[in-house]
């Protein structure tokens, strides 16, 4: 199977929240597409230094992480962010990766949105089996009344 890449589009959900409080217009809440590559052995959503100053996210801690060759580094994490996806959305933190790193889109954000890697095709695609609104599974949940 080969690089599987995604448009996505990231928001600063901040900006979302102050445009419906009407502090902001609609028109100012500042959004990016991209290209996102699709990599499911990710945990999170990862932007680079750019895509934060275009998006104005701040920070708002520091992990430790380590990339796929083995390297240890420290990194931003950035959010709130909105990424939408065809009708899919998910408000999540990213990683924010130093100079022009292109954008990884993570398997947290993926399974919140319900969309799926279709190896055949080669793509990303919301799941057939909800096509209409994301699905998410509480496995540990059993035998539950629900109150309205």
């Amino acid at each position: 199977m080969g690089l599987i890449y995604a448009e996505i589009e990231l928001i600063n959900s901040a900006d979302i929240l102050f445009a419906k409080k009407h502090y902001i217009g609609k028109e100012e809440v500042k959004r990016i597409k991209v290209n996102a590559l699709v990599d499911s052995g990710a945990m999170m959503l990862t932007i680079n230094d750019s895509i934060r100053e275009q998006l104005g996210l701040d920070v708002e801690e520091q992990r430790t992480v380590q990339t796929a060759d083995g390297r240890i580094m420290k990194l931003d994490v950035v959010g709130p962010i909105e990424v939408r996806f065809k009708n899919r959305r998910s408000v999540t933190q990213a990683l924010v990766m130093p100079g022009d790193q292109e954008v990884l889109l993570g398997a947290i954000p993926m399974e919140e949105m319900d969309v799926l890697i279709h190896p055949a095709r080669q793509e990303l695609i919301i799941h057939p089996d909800h096509p209409y609104w994301a699905q998410m599974k509480l496995t540990g949940i059993r035998n539950c009344t629900l109150v309205a």
